[in-house]
């Protein structure tokens, strides 16, 4: 796909911020007449620019409110430990997100739970159990100073 240009952008700008909204809407505010503003959204969508839609849920009002930064580093970083470490990321739910990273650790977790007690059998009983882990730093989050899933597209 073409790079998208200035009015994709601004329909990218405004599904970010409501990908609810209706398609007059969202033609209304990119200057578009409707069937254009469907045209090129659905090109976004199946050129894989938009991936997906979701809804934005509040961890705190579901009895989520421990989150923290788990720092992995691996006993080894054969193939087979690599591949079970990946496995276990994907199919935990507690696992929010995970990179693999430079420096002296392998991985970075977001890890969300009940509380610290739910957080630290998490990471006791499954993270350290799996046999592939030499170390594992956590970081609890205190507060959060700024949260937001849009991506810069001014940039």
């Amino acid at each position: 796909m073409d790079a998208p240009d200035k009015t994709d952008l601004r329909l990218l700008e405004i599904l970010q911020e409501d990908g609810k909204i209706a398609t007059q809407t969202l033609a209304e505010k990119a200057h578009l007449s409707p069937s254009p503003c469907w045209r090129r959204v659905n090109k976004l969508e199946k050129t894989g620019v938009i991936s997906g839609y979701v809804a934005l849920l509040d961890a705190r009002k579901l009895g989520l409110a421990t989150r923290a930064y788990v720092h992995i580093s691996l006993l080894d970083h054969t193939e087979e430990t690599i591949r079970k470490f990946d496995s276990f990321v994907q199919h935990e739910p507690q696992i929010v997100e995970c990179c693999s990273i430079t420096g002296a650790d392998d991985y970075l977790l977001k890890v969300i739970a009940q509380d610290p007690e739910s957080l630290e059998e998490f990471i006791m009983k499954k993270i350290l159990r799996l046999g592939v882990v030499r170390a594992s730093t956590t970081h609890f989050v205190l507060s959060q100073k700024k949260y937001s899933t849009a991506l810069p597209l001014a940039i």
